[in-house]
Protein backbone atom coordinates (compact mmCIF):
# COMPACT_ATOMS: atom_id res chain seq x y z
CA UNK A 1 0.00 0.00 0.00
CA UNK A 2 3.31 2.41 0.86
CA UNK A 3 5.19 1.23 -2.01
CA UNK A 4 3.54 3.46 -4.60
CA UNK A 5 4.78 6.55 -6.32
CA UNK A 6 3.24 8.38 -8.93
CA UNK A 7 6.48 10.41 -9.91
CA UNK A 8 6.72 7.49 -12.61
CA UNK A 9 3.55 7.64 -14.10
CA UNK A 10 3.17 11.65 -13.82
CA UNK A 11 1.76 12.93 -17.19
CA UNK A 12 0.72 10.37 -18.44
CA UNK A 13 -1.85 9.33 -20.75
CA UNK A 14 -4.55 8.82 -17.67
CA UNK A 15 -3.68 12.14 -16.38
CA UNK A 16 -4.65 13.51 -18.94
CA UNK A 17 -7.82 11.95 -19.36
CA UNK A 18 -8.23 12.31 -15.32
CA UNK A 19 -6.77 16.01 -15.09
CA UNK A 20 -8.57 17.26 -18.27
CA UNK A 21 -12.14 15.79 -16.62
CA UNK A 22 -11.53 17.30 -12.77
CA UNK A 23 -10.60 20.75 -14.23
CA UNK A 24 -13.68 20.57 -16.44
CA UNK A 25 -15.60 19.79 -13.26
CA UNK A 26 -13.98 22.43 -11.14
CA UNK A 27 -13.89 25.32 -13.87
CA UNK A 28 -17.88 24.71 -13.57
CA UNK A 29 -18.17 24.75 -10.20
CA UNK A 30 -16.64 27.94 -9.63
CA UNK A 31 -18.50 29.64 -12.19
CA UNK A 32 -21.14 30.16 -9.37
CA UNK A 33 -20.68 32.70 -6.47
CA UNK A 34 -20.81 30.18 -3.73
CA UNK A 35 -17.97 28.37 -2.41
CA UNK A 36 -17.64 24.60 -2.50
CA UNK A 37 -15.27 22.07 -1.11
CA UNK A 38 -12.85 20.00 -2.49
CA UNK A 39 -11.24 16.55 -1.57
CA UNK A 40 -9.42 14.03 -2.35
CA UNK A 41 -8.70 10.69 -0.63
CA UNK A 42 -4.89 10.23 -2.18
CA UNK A 43 -3.53 13.00 -2.85
CA UNK A 44 0.20 12.12 -3.59
CA UNK A 45 2.69 14.72 -3.56
CA UNK A 46 0.74 16.69 -5.81
CA UNK A 47 3.90 18.11 -7.49
CA UNK A 48 5.74 16.22 -10.29
CA UNK A 49 9.60 17.10 -12.01
CA UNK A 50 8.49 15.44 -15.47
CA UNK A 51 12.68 15.43 -16.12
CA UNK A 52 13.11 13.74 -12.85
CA UNK A 53 15.16 10.68 -13.17
CA UNK A 54 12.27 8.39 -11.88
CA UNK A 55 9.92 10.33 -14.72
CA UNK A 56 12.27 9.74 -17.99
CA UNK A 57 13.10 5.56 -16.87
CA UNK A 58 9.64 5.21 -17.87
CA UNK A 59 9.09 7.42 -20.57
CA UNK A 60 5.49 8.01 -19.70
CA UNK A 61 4.75 11.70 -19.60
CA UNK A 62 6.36 11.73 -23.21
CA UNK A 63 3.72 9.61 -24.77
CA UNK A 64 1.56 11.80 -22.32
CA UNK A 65 0.93 14.73 -21.42
CA UNK A 66 4.06 16.24 -23.71
CA UNK A 67 2.87 14.33 -26.94
CA UNK A 68 -0.89 15.51 -26.35
CA UNK A 69 1.07 19.13 -26.17
CA UNK A 70 2.38 18.54 -29.34
CA UNK A 71 -0.93 17.69 -30.77
CA UNK A 72 -2.65 20.91 -29.57
CA UNK A 73 -5.55 18.62 -27.65
CA UNK A 74 -6.55 21.34 -25.48
CA UNK A 75 -6.94 25.12 -26.21
CA UNK A 76 -4.75 27.52 -23.94
CA UNK A 77 -7.78 28.86 -22.20
CA UNK A 78 -8.99 25.33 -21.21
CA UNK A 79 -9.22 24.94 -17.48
CA UNK A 80 -6.65 21.87 -17.59
CA UNK A 81 -4.06 23.83 -19.61
CA UNK A 82 -4.95 26.79 -17.58
CA UNK A 83 -3.75 24.85 -14.35
CA UNK A 84 -0.80 23.58 -15.94
CA UNK A 85 0.28 26.77 -17.20
CA UNK A 86 0.35 28.41 -13.60
CA UNK A 87 2.30 25.39 -12.07
CA UNK A 88 5.23 26.17 -14.77
CA UNK A 89 5.27 29.66 -13.89
CA UNK A 90 6.10 28.90 -10.25
CA UNK A 91 8.06 25.73 -10.75
CA UNK A 92 9.54 25.91 -13.79
CA UNK A 93 8.68 24.53 -17.76
CA UNK A 94 9.57 20.74 -16.75
CA UNK A 95 6.96 20.45 -13.38
CA UNK A 96 3.04 18.58 -13.78
CA UNK A 97 0.31 18.98 -11.42
CA UNK A 98 -1.10 16.28 -9.62
CA UNK A 99 -4.79 16.44 -8.71
CA UNK A 100 -4.19 18.69 -5.73
CA UNK A 101 -2.22 21.48 -7.97
CA UNK A 102 -4.28 21.08 -10.44
CA UNK A 103 -7.48 21.70 -8.16
CA UNK A 104 -5.71 24.42 -6.01
CA UNK A 105 -5.06 26.37 -9.17
CA UNK A 106 -8.55 26.92 -10.06
CA UNK A 107 -10.10 27.15 -6.64
CA UNK A 108 -10.73 30.67 -4.85
CA UNK A 109 -10.28 32.02 -1.61
CA UNK A 110 -13.96 31.27 -0.65
CA UNK A 111 -13.03 27.22 -1.56
CA UNK A 112 -12.06 25.00 1.13
CA UNK A 113 -9.47 21.91 0.49
CA UNK A 114 -9.01 18.80 2.16
CA UNK A 115 -6.24 15.77 1.50
CA UNK A 116 -5.82 13.00 2.72
CA UNK A 117 -2.31 10.91 1.78
CA UNK A 118 -1.16 7.63 4.45
CA UNK A 119 2.62 7.88 2.55
CA UNK A 120 4.89 9.74 5.00
CA UNK A 121 7.47 11.04 2.11
CA UNK A 122 4.52 11.86 -0.44
CA UNK A 123 2.93 13.51 2.50
CA UNK A 124 5.75 15.75 3.75
CA UNK A 125 5.95 16.65 0.02
CA UNK A 126 2.65 17.37 -0.20
CA UNK A 127 2.92 19.40 2.77
CA UNK A 128 5.50 21.69 1.13
CA UNK A 129 3.40 21.98 -2.43
CA UNK A 130 0.67 23.01 -1.54
CA UNK A 131 1.90 25.58 1.71
CA UNK A 132 1.24 28.50 -0.59
CA UNK A 133 -2.77 27.54 -1.08
CA UNK A 134 -3.22 26.59 2.39
CA UNK A 135 -6.34 23.72 3.00
CA UNK A 136 -6.48 20.95 5.89
CA UNK A 137 -4.03 17.79 4.74
CA UNK A 138 -4.96 14.57 6.27
CA UNK A 139 -1.57 12.20 7.06
CA UNK A 140 -4.13 9.36 7.48
CA UNK A 141 -5.85 6.88 5.06
CA UNK A 142 -8.19 8.61 2.75
CA UNK A 143 -10.83 5.65 2.71
CA UNK A 144 -11.03 5.39 5.99
CA UNK A 145 -11.70 9.19 6.42
CA UNK A 146 -13.87 9.72 3.51
CA UNK A 147 -17.01 9.12 5.32
CA UNK A 148 -15.73 10.87 8.45
CA UNK A 149 -15.26 14.02 5.74
CA UNK A 150 -18.64 13.98 4.24
CA UNK A 151 -20.81 16.14 4.09
CA UNK A 152 -18.34 18.85 4.32
CA UNK A 153 -18.35 22.17 5.17
CA UNK A 154 -19.69 24.12 2.69
CA UNK A 155 -21.66 21.03 1.79
CA UNK A 156 -22.01 22.51 -2.30
CA UNK A 157 -18.22 20.21 -4.10
CA UNK A 158 -16.96 17.38 -4.65
CA UNK A 159 -14.33 14.48 -3.76
CA UNK A 160 -11.90 13.14 -6.56
CA UNK A 161 -11.34 8.93 -5.12
CA UNK A 162 -7.67 7.93 -6.93
CA UNK A 163 -6.08 5.04 -5.66
CA UNK A 164 -3.17 3.26 -6.47
CA UNK A 165 -5.16 -0.10 -6.89
CA UNK A 166 -2.44 -1.85 -5.16
CA UNK A 167 -5.01 -3.14 -2.79
CA UNK A 168 -6.69 -5.72 -4.79
CA UNK A 169 -9.76 -5.40 -1.69
CA UNK A 170 -10.41 -1.94 -2.52
CA UNK A 171 -12.28 -3.69 -5.84
CA UNK A 172 -14.74 -4.65 -3.52
CA UNK A 173 -14.53 -1.59 -0.43
CA UNK A 174 -15.02 1.18 -3.22
CA UNK A 175 -18.32 0.78 -4.78
CA UNK A 176 -19.83 0.45 -1.06
CA UNK A 177 -17.57 3.22 0.11
CA UNK A 178 -19.43 5.30 -2.70
CA UNK A 179 -22.77 4.57 -2.05
CA UNK A 180 -22.45 5.04 1.50
CA UNK A 181 -21.15 8.58 0.26
CA UNK A 182 -23.80 9.37 -1.74
CA UNK A 183 -26.33 8.85 0.85
CA UNK A 184 -25.00 10.88 3.36
CA UNK A 185 -23.93 13.61 0.69
CA UNK A 186 -26.70 13.42 -1.77
CA UNK A 187 -25.47 16.76 -3.81
CA UNK A 188 -21.88 16.20 -4.06
CA UNK A 189 -19.92 15.23 -6.91
CA UNK A 190 -17.98 11.84 -6.49
CA UNK A 191 -15.67 11.34 -9.01
CA UNK A 192 -13.49 7.65 -9.64
CA UNK A 193 -10.44 6.99 -11.08
CA UNK A 194 -9.41 3.29 -12.14
CA UNK A 195 -7.08 2.09 -14.85
CA UNK A 196 -7.87 -0.54 -17.31
CA UNK A 197 -5.93 -3.23 -18.08
CA UNK A 198 -5.18 -5.44 -20.54
CA UNK A 199 -6.97 -8.85 -20.10
CA UNK A 200 -3.79 -10.68 -19.17
CA UNK A 201 -3.55 -8.37 -16.20
CA UNK A 202 -4.31 -10.47 -13.00
CA UNK A 203 -6.85 -7.50 -12.04
CA UNK A 204 -8.50 -7.09 -14.92
CA UNK A 205 -11.43 -8.86 -13.75
CA UNK A 206 -12.13 -7.61 -10.60
CA UNK A 207 -11.41 -3.82 -12.47
CA UNK A 208 -14.41 -4.65 -14.95
CA UNK A 209 -16.21 -6.41 -12.72
CA UNK A 210 -16.41 -3.45 -10.12
CA UNK A 211 -17.33 -0.54 -12.88
CA UNK A 212 -20.28 -3.05 -14.43
CA UNK A 213 -21.63 -3.22 -10.31
CA UNK A 214 -21.30 0.81 -10.12
CA UNK A 215 -23.21 0.92 -13.48
CA UNK A 216 -25.87 -1.53 -12.40
CA UNK A 217 -26.06 0.41 -8.99
CA UNK A 218 -25.75 4.36 -10.22
CA UNK A 219 -27.00 4.29 -13.75
CA UNK A 220 -27.67 8.13 -13.81
CA UNK A 221 -23.55 8.56 -13.13
CA UNK A 222 -21.27 9.14 -16.29
CA UNK A 223 -18.72 6.78 -16.87
CA UNK A 224 -15.56 7.91 -19.24
CA UNK A 225 -13.85 5.21 -20.40
CA UNK A 226 -10.80 5.60 -22.51
CA UNK A 227 -8.34 3.70 -24.26
CA UNK A 228 -4.42 4.24 -25.52
CA UNK A 229 -1.49 2.20 -26.32
CA UNK A 230 0.47 0.99 -24.16
CA UNK A 231 3.51 3.45 -22.80
CA UNK A 232 5.91 0.66 -23.06
CA UNK A 233 6.45 -3.01 -23.83
CA UNK A 234 4.49 -5.32 -21.45
CA UNK A 235 2.61 -2.00 -19.69
CA UNK A 236 -0.31 -3.75 -18.57
CA UNK A 237 -2.32 -0.79 -18.60
CA UNK A 238 -3.80 0.04 -21.67
CA UNK A 239 -6.44 2.63 -20.99
CA UNK A 240 -8.28 5.37 -18.28
CA UNK A 241 -11.57 5.26 -16.53
CA UNK A 242 -13.46 7.79 -14.59
CA UNK A 243 -16.89 7.42 -12.76
CA UNK A 244 -18.85 10.52 -11.91
CA UNK A 245 -21.62 10.61 -9.27
CA UNK A 246 -23.69 14.00 -9.78
CA UNK A 247 -21.69 14.96 -13.30
CA UNK A 248 -21.38 18.84 -13.22
CA UNK A 249 -22.95 20.04 -16.56
CA UNK A 250 -20.87 19.97 -19.15
CA UNK A 251 -18.64 17.13 -18.39
CA UNK A 252 -20.28 14.50 -20.62
CA UNK A 253 -19.64 16.94 -23.59
CA UNK A 254 -16.01 16.87 -22.36
CA UNK A 255 -15.44 13.25 -21.86
CA UNK A 256 -17.30 12.95 -25.33
CA UNK A 257 -14.46 14.70 -26.77
CA UNK A 258 -12.04 13.21 -24.85
CA UNK A 259 -12.83 10.15 -26.17
CA UNK A 260 -12.62 10.58 -29.65
CA UNK A 261 -9.37 12.18 -29.70
CA UNK A 262 -8.03 9.49 -27.43
CA UNK A 263 -9.65 6.98 -30.50
CA UNK A 264 -7.12 8.97 -33.05
CA UNK A 265 -4.12 8.07 -31.35
CA UNK A 266 -1.53 5.34 -32.81
CA UNK A 267 1.40 3.53 -30.93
Amino acid sequence: MLSYQHIYHAGNLADVHKHALLATMLDYLTRKDKPLTYMETHAGRGLYALNAEEARKTGEAAAGIERIERLNWFSPDHPYMRALAAVRRAHGPAAYPGSPLVAANLLRPIDAIQLCELHPQEFAALQHNLAAFGGILHHKDGLQMALGLTPPTPRRGMMLIDPSWEVKSDYDLIPKLIGQIARKWNVGIVALWYPIFAATVASAPAQRAMVNGLRRAHPEALISEVAFPPAREGHGMTGSGMFVLNPPWGLEGEARRLGQLFAKLKP
